[in-house]
Parts: C-alpha cells; sequence; structure tokens
C-alpha cells in the first residue's frame, strides 16, 4: 500500500465527503465520522509518502494515475515542499475536525452532513493543489478549495452571506486570472505537466506572453492568498467564517495559494531571469505594505477575529518579502513561515472559537479574568502571542529570523526595518490581548454553554487547542533541526548552484 500512499491523500477524503450526507442520513453523527476518520487516513498517507521521500534523500515520488505516464497521463509528485505541506495541511485539518463537533451537535443530519461534506472537499482541494504535477488539475483543486470555503463562510449566520458573496466574485476573478496564465503557458509549451512546463518553456522566458502568463499567476494567486491591496474580501470572511471551520480556513486556506506561487515562480520559471525578478520586486512592494498597513489596522480593533484577520494580511507580507528576497534564505524563511503561521493562527482562531462557544462573546475588551476560566485557552494564546511577535524559543522567531538573514545577505536592508517596526506592532496588539485576559479584572460573562471541569470546554475542543499550542513551542525547538532540513533537501535549482 505504501506506493499508493500519494493517491490516498485526495482519495480518501474525497470518497468521505462524497459519502458524508448518506451515511449522515443513516445517523446524524456517522458521516462526520466517516470524514475524521478519513482525513486521519491522508494525514497517515502524507507521513508515509514524505518518509519515503526523506529516504531518498529527497529525490521526488511520482505517482501516475492509471499507470499512464505524463504528459499524457495525470501525476501526483511527492517531493520535500510538497510533502511536508501535505502532512501539515491533514494534521491541522484533522485537529479542526474534531473540535468542530461540539459547533454542530445540536443540529440535524441535513446540517451536520453538509458541513463535514464541505470540510472533506476542503481538505481535498488543498491537499491536491500541493501534490498535483499537472497546472490544470491544480486550477481543479482551486476551485475544490474554494467552493467548499465559500460554504463554510456562508455557515456562520446572517453577515457571513454577505462576506462569502464578496469572497466568491473576487474569488472568481483570481481563479480566472491563473486560468488564462495557464492558458497562455499551454500556448507556448503545448503541455499541461508541470515538469514539461518548466523545460518546454525555457525558450520563452523573454516573450511578452510569459510577462503576461507571470502577471496573471502572480494576481491571481495574490489574490487567493489575500496579499494586499488583493486582500479586500479577506477580513469579514474570516470574521464571520463558521467558528467551527474558521481555524482551517485561516490558518490554511490563503497558505496553499502561497505555495502554488512559490511552485510557478522558483521551481517551473526559476528566478534568474527578467520577468520573474521584476514579478518578485512587485511582490516585495506589495509584501511592505501589506506588513505595515494590516499591523495598523490590526490595532485600532475591537473584534478578536478581525483584528486576527488584519494580522494576516501582515502575515502574509512576510512570505511576499521573503520571496521577493530571492535569495535561499529569504525563500527558507517564506516557507517556514506558513509552516509556523498556520499553527500560530490556526491556535488564535481555536481559542477565540472557543470563547465565542461558552460565552458568545468576541470582543477584546471583554475577556478580563479569563485565565481563571480557560487556563489551556490562555496558555494557548500566549505561546502564539509570543510566536507572532517573533520571540525565542517560540516557532515564530525562526522564520523571522531567517528573513532577516535573508535581508541581509542581500543587502536589503529596508527589509530588515520593515520586520522590526512589524514585530514591534505586533508585540501592542498581542500584549493588549494578554493583559486584557490575565491582568485586567474579571469580566462578568454569561455562559452560552455551561461546561464544567478544568478544561474549560469540551474534551473535543480543548485537546486540539492544547495540541497547537504544544505544536508552537515544537516547531520553535525544531526548526532548525527537522523542518528546515526538509526543506533545504527541496529548495529549487537556482539556489543549488
Amino acid at each position: 500500500m505504501m506506493q499508493h500512499a500519494p493517491v490516498m491523500i485526495v482519495l480518501l477524503p474525497v470518497s468521505a465527503a462524497l459519502l458524508c450526507m448518506l451515511f449522515s442520513r443513516i445517523s446524524k453523527n456517522l458521516g462526520s465520522w466517516l470524514v475524521i476518520a478519513s482525513i486521519f487516513g491522508a494525514f497517515f498517507s502524507a507521513v508515509t509518502a514524505l518518509q519515503q521521500v526523506i529516504a531518498n534523500n529527497g529525490a521526488p515520488l511520482h505517482y501516475w494515475m492509471g499507470g499512464w505516464q505524463p504528459p499524457i497521463g495525470i501525476e501526483f509528485v511527492i517531493d520535500p515542499l510538497s510533502g511536508i505541506l501535505a502532512v501539515l495541511i491533514t494534521f491541522i485539518a484533522l485537529l479542526v475536525s474534531i473540535y468542530s463537533r461540539p459547533f454542530v451537535k445540536d443540529e440535524d443530519w441535513l446540517h451536520i452532513g453538509g458541513y463535514y461534506t464541505l470540510f472533506g472537499l476542503m481538505t481535498v482541494g488543498m491537499c491536491g493543489m500541493v501534490i498535483t504535477g499537472d497546472v490544470f488539475n491544480l486550477y481543479v483543486y482551486l476551485e475544490v478549495m474554494s467552493l467548499s470555503g465559500y460554504g463554510l463562510i456562508a455557515l456562520g449566520g446572517k453577515k457571513s452571506m454577505l462576506a462569502a458573496f464578496r469572497y466568491l466574485l473576487i474569488g472568481t476573478i483570481g481563479a480566472s486570472l491563473y486560468l488564462l496564465g495557464v492558458g497562455y503557458m499551454y500556448a507556448m509549451t503545448g503541455t499541461l505537466n508541470m515538469a514539461d512546463m518548466a523545460a518546454l518553456s525555457a525558450g520563452h522566458l523573454h516573450s511578452p506572453l510569459f510577462a503576461m502568463a507571470v502577471g496573471c499567476f502572480v494576481i491571481g494567486f495574490g489574490i487567493k492568498m489575500a496579499l494586499f491591496p488583493l486582500h479586500g474580501w479577506q477580513p469579514d470572511a474570516y470574521t464571520y467564517a463558521h467558528p467551527g471551520a474558521a481555524a482551517l480556513i485561516a490558518g490554511i486556506m490563503s497558505k496553499i495559494p502561497s505555495y502554488a506561487m512559490i511552485r510557478f515562480l522558483f521551481y517551473m520559471f526559476k528566478v534568474d531571469n527578467p520577468v520573474v525578478s521584476s514579478a518578485l520586486n512587485v511582490l516585495g512592494i506589495m509584501g511592505v505594505a501589506g506588513i505595515l498597513i494590516g499591523s495598523v489596522m490590526a490595532l485600532a480593533q475591537y473584534d478578536f477575529r478581525r483584528m486576527l484577520a488584519y494580522s494576516s494580511v501582515a502575515q502574509i507580507g512576510y512570505i511576499a518579502i521573503g520571496l521577493a528576497m530571492g535569495n535561499m534564505y529569504g525563500f527558507i524563511g517564506a516557507v517556514l513561515h506558513i509552516i509556523n503561521h498556520a499553527f500560530m493562527k490556526c491556535a488564535l482562531f481555536l481559542v477565540i472559537g472557543g470563547i465565542e462557544y461558552r460565552f458568545g462573546e468576541v470582543n477584546l475588551y471583554r475577556l478580563g479574568g479569563l485565565n481563571k476560566k480557560m487556563t489551556i485557552s490562555t496558555i494557548t494564546v500566549t505561546f502564539a502571542a509570543l510566536s507572532m511577535i517573533g520571540l525565542p524559543p517560540t516557532a515564530g522567531f525562526f522564520s523571522k529570523w531567517y528573513l532577516l538573514l535573508g535581508a541581509y545577505t542581500g543587502a536589503q536592508y529596508f527589509y530588515i526595518g520593515v520586520l522590526v517596526i512589524s514585530s514591534l506592532l505586533n508585540a501592542i496588539y498581542f500584549f493588549r490581548i494578554l493583559e486584557q485576559m490575565f491582568i485586567q479584572r474579571e469580566a462578568s460573562l454569561t455562559e452560552v454553554h455551561r461546561h464544567k471541569g478544568k478544561l474549560g470546554l469540551p474534551v473535543e475542543m480543548a485537546v486540539p487547542i492544547f495540541v497547537v499550542g504544544i505544536g508552537i513551542i515544537a516547531l520553535g525547538f525544531y526548526s532548525v533541526d527537522i523542518v528546515t532540513d526538509i526543506i533545504k533537501l527541496g529548495l529549487p535549482e537556482v539556489f543549488l548552484r
């Protein structure tokens, strides 16, 4: 079965998602457990595939659907970068799928089945995007991820409907631009296979058609990853998304288009040609603007969810400037920040979802004394906040460290100043939260869902919060020894010359 691990990453959750409604009709909780079990299977398959890649010293693992060899057939490719992201997606999705159960336990079979069907499909879309070796199938998985994301956002309530519709309109533009870029590349190369397209595009790197394709990819993926100023859909979507799924949407969904941009610009088109270099310069400008404006906007918020949404605009800017540096350290910092930010932002949205579940409260200034009522949650917020600021030994320190090294190595000292200013702004608005939770007098909060016990939340919610909080510290201690070494195994060829 090990040779089928790549395809099982998407086959298991897509099969469960398609059967979820039927099983939910038989027993309203059966479909949800089927999806959770399938995501666990996908996680196990992703770990297995990544282990094979590491054992082969980073050599990619290829899987041909139906035995048809590319470029005619469709292939999945697991290399160190796609492998570690597949593990990340399935691990976070597994935790959030368990965490979601208390939010839907009182619903009927139709709502529970519908929620977990969308959840399973979203996991399929994200996993498919990182392991596919075909540019058109990447579009298919992008749409699967987006459409299920629209649904999960819309399930959040009345205000979420408008947020989902806005995301649908803007997201459709992004997907259309990506598809247009694929059309340009197909016209030049006559293939949709990524490896073939990379080889055949070498003679077109200075053509206007190639420049238009790169522009379409940058804008299209920029919209999907909420890169400033293409982020208009994001604050409302993160704020009003279904509280059970918000951690997956905020923690993972915007990172996968970032990976896709990396795959195109660094692995397929290289970075040592004028068109891609110009695109990276534009990314750098957008990233700097996003970091500064996103951080300032986060300072002005009193809704915990909205503050985290604008914080994400700034964090996506870190990834953009890491790529814009165009050197090995900047690249490692960008990829490391994709992984670290997934844990940090997932942890924060899990906690705010728990607060909303128990007290129906999201106002930053109504969290006084929360450390006495939800101890595990407040400790997790502390770890995540310190990591977002970039203090050692948390995960966020190491991605920022590599970004600083990249800026210093490339003599791009302006980026160093931006990173320092951003960290100071992060400290202001995250210490404001910690002050409310640990120092301010206890707020008079009415429990919406009464829960007795030391955990402060149902065990299905408390355990994922605890695991992700520990993950932030564990990533900090093992970022250099394990995660960074895996990333270095799969560095783009341009950095190995």
